[in-house]
């Protein structure tokens, strides 16, 4: 098992939880799983305020938990906000931090949460503090092995509940996404695992914290839509916060102690749970909810989020209008309380039907097989002695890629009322009779959406638009984004609803009052009419469209459609205004303006300073507003437009995108243009240089000046049973003519492993000593002679990351057409979830594609045309020459994980300079950096640096020791480090003591995260010695750097902005504190090397 820490910044997922959190009103989004796609403290979360359920569930994670073990894949991001509440050392309900392992999903996963519970140095202080699992469904075969074990060792075990959300990428489907709850189904029935479902995003907190106190009876599964509602921001208004949190878990335990379970059940057990959560928190929650007519004829029981939350809706509905039908949702399936759900059971009832998942499309048509809730449900009311004639039970099955809305729930439930007792599926049932059910009331909810290119500059105009409205108190606003990577190279959609009262809508917009369109290609990609109501309103953006070229820009079937559905279609044309020319970034706060004139004019006619507060600059938002008469204009749609001859039927195009990601597609990289030539021409160049223009030089294919260096010492700093193998490695440069300046970063040219290379060269059957031409590293322009066992040595990324274009080109070589096909789907946009999961999860390499793939074997010199030549590698230099004249010096850590298959994995870099020997040659190069120090030796210097991004500095401390000894004044030198462990990572930790007993360094500040219960960052030491930072940095005009990590940026900012504070109240000024930062940064006093 690996763990991936979050100092790490290897492979095994998303980005740790230091990601930058963006200013105040920024539209960048960090997460479409975070609120409006922004972090937020942990202290924040309080009712009412908008978060998504997967916020909501992070939270009563970290609040409750001792430890937390993720397994999030790629950019699902179930796990962003604790990583980030970990990075910042939030305290959980317990008094202390929360300890957070980002792990990477493969076999044997979550053996390291037992090895924790069982470990001899487990504090058995923590016995009956619950430990929790972040993942998705897709984890839980991986997950599976583990939770056997731990079922049977439960009764010894700390409480363990996991937090599952219902997705899985599927290949084979063409839906990409789907959500997945018959794998957790399966799961709690083998196993004797509880099953807990959330219903909706207002009750995701209830059901996480009913999960985590049912875990001290049976280790328990809590899941939840992770496509639709998991997603999802709105407004939840019973939030508890932390403390609510941790009173209600431990008055429900205490009372639940002291119930007699020797006399109870498992079942009973759950009860009584249940009976003392709703007696804490004043809610009336059942295992089973029932809804619908008071006397049904037929009922429909259903699992899962946007099962029971569609269909409990739907039921209503239909009951209103007399239809005798109802719902049972379940919201425990494990245990499964007979007694209960037979209580919630209408005696009326005839037949019912059991909404039942099952793994594939091929379960669906296969009668034999049934679902999990079928059989369930079956033996419940055939055994139930309360009932002289049991109804009839049919199972209607559906597949994981199946979506549900509110008319074909409708469908369901009332074929189930006319043909009870037959066989039928969920999705084969025909439309019969059909009318459209309304869940939500149109006049009391506004319904938008906009559709949008994922590299569209006004793509995020719909968040901030959420977040306009979400201003009004008085409003409920629900904003989701679905992403649709398959089409038109990335397409979004985001649907926005505001009502006076909550909204539960787990399906997309289907009446939109507004649709915003951002390229007139989606025109024919979707039916996009088929989700605005009638006498609704379009903008199409469509910049330098005249009314006499509208019919040759908008496709029949659009034009016969904005006539029928009597459309207002108003054209935006950004270039119009003055402001937005030669300034595309505007036309976010354009479409924001345009949308507000038309649908919210009195938030537009209230002040534009609110607006700007959101997100813009207030001048700017001025002028944009002056124009948008000239921007946005009406068109009266033509009678002729209504009788023209269809070139294409709309209702063939889909009305809503297909959810396949939830991020934008990562662009495909331009292909370098590539030249070869065989040995005879390289051996003809070297015979006849004259000729042929040969020139022999060190590395004449790189565009930069190289030399030849020796290691002169090799040192590891952390000790060899630490899991962070972080080391100094210094070379001899005397006979190089290598010259370096303070603050610049040694480019090593490296090799990849050599006996990796010989095991590839084996396996693919080359000849090593051949000669052959190809391209240098640094410009495929320029050829240089090289073995084939040399070019896989030091030109050919043979053992790198692929991009899709590989698999594209490979499949051109492929002779078997299985292999054919499947390389060209990797590389076509429908491939596009296998390719990241393949980069991603199992960080795939080209060598591995060719062993994959044996049928497609081009030969070397196509080999080297189609993978991408190996690049150098640049780190910051950790001497000043001044000091060691005759030798450069670097602080490096080893960059390595463990793929899914358990192989060990290194950065080419990092594992090539970790290995070298004492005495072994080593090309390299020299790169400037911004890393430089102030011209006057008497500015002070503030260094902040975590981990190996102390390198720099200790080239700076050392210049600075130098020009002391020379008798030069030197201004204060204050150093901040941060690290994990004094005893593991003290990096240089003498050097810098010397250094300060020398007068060199004033202030030596040290933050250790983990030496103590409470985490430590360098941003706390910082605040400590605020006073010192005042003098050195403000008054005595210091300059400020920062090396490593980009997670402590905006904290360590933000000490640096309470100090300008701090000083301008002081000495009676009136300053920005952010404006101020910004004139520092040009002033080159404020200096980031981060990564």
């Amino acid at each position: 098992m690996h763990l991936q820490l979050p100092e790490s910044s290897g492979p095994a997922g998303p980005a740790g939880p230091g990601k930058q959190q963006p200013v105040e009103g920024s539209s960048s989004k960090i997460s479409q799983s975070l609120p409006f796609g922004q972090h937020l403290p942990l202290s924040s979360i309080s009712g009412p305020t908008y978060l998504t359920a997967q916020t909501l569930i992070q939270q009563v994670a970290y609040v409750l938990s001792d430890k937390l073990f993720t397994y999030s894949p790629g950019t699902f991001d179930l796990d962003v906000a604790v990583r980030k509440w970990f990075s910042e050392g939030t305290l959980n309900g317990h008094g202390y931090s929360t300890g957070v392992s980002s792990m990477q999903t493969r076999t044997g996963a979550a053996s390291i949460a037992l090895g924790y519970m069982f470990s001899n140095d487990f504090d058995l202080k923590k016995r009956y503090i619950p430990q929790s699992v972040l993942a998705s469904s897709s984890s839980l075969h991986h997950l599976r092995d583990a939770f056997d074990q731990l079922s049977l060792l439960y009764p010894v075990a700390s409480p363990l509940v996991a937090h599952i959300a219902a997705v899985d990428y599927a290949g084979a489907s063409s839906s990409g996404l789907v959500t997945d709850y018959a794998s957790a189904l399966t799961l709690s029935e083998d196993l004797g695992f509880g099953l807990v479902s959330s219903f909706s995003a207002y009750e995701s907190q209830h059901m996480s914290l009913f999960s985590t106190l049912m875990a001290s009876i049976i280790p328990t599964i809590h899941i939840y839509d992770g496509i639709h509602v998991g997603m999802q921001t709105t407004r939840v208004v019973d939030v508890l916060d932390s403390n609510g949190l941790r009173n209600a878990y431990k008055a429900i335990v205490n009372e639940i102690s002291g119930l007699n379970k020797k006399n109870s059940n498992t079942e009973g057990q759950v009860d009584q749970l249940l009976t003392a959560f709703n007696g804490e928190l004043g809610t009336d929650y059942g295992l089973f909810q029932y809804y619908g007519h008071e006397t049904p004829d037929s009922v429909l029981v259903v699992f899962g989020t946007v099962e029971s939350s569609l269909a409990s809706q739907v039921a209503s509905t239909l009951a209103e209008d007399g239809a005798k039908v109802g719902v049972v949702a379940v919201r425990v399936y494990r245990p499964f309380v007979e007694k209960e759900f037979l209580a919630v059971l209408p005696k009326s009832v005839q037949a019912l039907g059991v909404l039942g998942q099952v793994p594939s499309q091929t379960a669906v048509s296969e009668s034999a097989c049934h679902s999990n809730l079928y059989a369930d449900v079956l033996a419940t009311v055939t055994f139930a002695n309360s009932r002289s004639s049991p109804p009839s039970v049919t199972d209607i099955k559906y597949s994981r890629d199946h979506t549900w809305n509110p008319q074909s729930i409708a469908v369901v439930l009332r074929q189930l009322g006319r043909k009870p007792g037959s066989q039928r599926n969920g999705q084969s049932d025909t439309l019969e009779g059909r009318s459209r059910v309304r869940t939500l009331n149109p006049s009391s909810v506004q319904q938008y959406t906009f559709w949008d290119l994922d590299d569209a500059v006004s793509v995020t105009a719909p968040n901030v638009i959420g977040q306009t409205l979400a201003r009004d108190s008085a409003n409920n606003i629900t904003v989701k984004v679905g992403h649709d990577n398959l089409v038109q190279g990335g397409t979004v959609r985001t649907d926005i609803r505001v009502s006076k009262k909550a909204i539960e809508a787990a399906y997309p917009v289907e009446e939109a009052d507004l649709s915003y369109v951002g390229a007139d290609s989606l025109l024919t990609a979707y039916n996009i009419l088929g989700s605005l109501k009638t006498g609704g309103t379009l903008i199409l953006k469509l910049p330098g469209a005249k009314d006499e070229e509208l019919e040759k820009k908008l496709p029949v079937h659009l034009r016969r459609g904005l006539y029928s559905k009597n459309i207002r279609l108003y054209l935006l044309n950004p270039q119009a205004s003055d402001t937005v020319v030669g300034k595309v970034e505007l036309e976010e706060h354009l479409v924001r303006l345009c949308f507000l004139s038309l649908e919210r004019n009195d938030l537009l006619a209230c002040g534009l300073e609110k607006l700007a507060g959101i997100c813009g600059d207030l001048g700017t938002l001025e002028c944009l507003a002056k124009d948008l008469d000239k921007v946005l204009r009406r068109v009266e749609v033509p009678e002729s437009w209504a009788v023209e001859d269809i070139d294409m039927d709309s209702s063939s195009l889909p009305a809503d995108i297909t959810v396949n990601s939830f991020s934008a597609f990562e662009k495909v990289e331009p292909e370098p243009p590539s030249l070869l030539r065989t040995w005879q021409i390289a051996a003809k160049g070297l015979a006849f240089k004259e000729a042929y223009d040969t020139k022999p030089a060190l590395r004449p294919d790189l565009s930069v000046k190289t030399y030849t260096a020796y290691v002169k010492e090799n040192r590891r700093l952390t000790p060899e049973n630490y899991d962070r193998n972080i080391f100094h490695i210094e070379f001899d440069i005397s006979k190089s003519g290598l010259r370096y300046d303070i603050g610049e970063a040694l480019g090593i040219h490296g090799e990849n492993d050599p006996g990796a290379v010989q095991e590839f060269i084996e396996f693919y059957g080359l000849e090593p000593e051949e000669i052959v031409e190809v391209p240098s590293r640094e410009d495929p322009m320029v050829l240089e002679n090289r073995t084939v066992y040399q070019a896989l040595m030091q030109n050919v990324d043979i053992f790198g990351r692929p991009p899709k274009r590989f698999y594209e080109a490979l499949s051109e070589f492929a002779n078997d057409e299985n292999e054919k096909k499947e390389l060209l789907t990797l590389g076509g946009g429908e491939g596009a979830n296998e390719f990241k999961r393949r980069a991603e999860v199992d960080t795939i390499t080209y060598a591995d594609i060719l062993l994959e793939f044996p049928s497609a074997h081009p030969s070397f010199h196509d080999i080297v045309r189609i993978v991408n030549p190996m690049k150098r590698r640049e780190y910051s230099i950790a001497s000043s020459q001044k000091v060691t004249p005759d030798s450069v010096a670097l602080l490096v850590v080893v960059v390595s994980w463990v793929d899914p298959k358990g192989r060990d994995r290194f950065g080419q870099a990092t594992r090539y300079l970790n290995k070298l020997k004492i005495g072994a040659p080593v090309t390299v190069s020299v790169k400037p950096s911004v890393m430089k120090l102030p011209p006057k030796a008497t500015q002070p210097l503030v260094m902040a640096g975590l981990g190996t991004g102390l390198a720099p500095f200790r080239a700076f401390v050392q210049y600075r020791a130098w020009q002391k000894s020379q008798g030069i004044d030197i201004g204060s030198v204050l150093l901040y480090m941060g690290s994990r462990h004094q005893r593991e990572e003290y990096l240089y930790g003498e050097e810098w003591e010397a250094y300060q007993d020398a007068g060199v360094i004033t202030l030596l500040g040290r933050a250790f995260s983990r030496d103590q219960p409470q985490k430590i960052y360098i941003q706390d030491r910082m605040r400590q010695t605020m006073n010192d930072i005042i003098q050195a940095y403000i008054k005595d005009e210091g300059a400020f750097y920062l090396c490593g990590p980009t997670w402590p940026v905006p904290d360590v900012t933000e000490v640096l902005q309470e100090a300008i504070a701090r000083d301008a109240q002081i000495t009676g000024r009136k300053v920005d504190s952010r404006k101020e930062i910004e004139r520092l940064k040009d002033a080159l006093r404020y200096v980031l090397e981060v990564y």
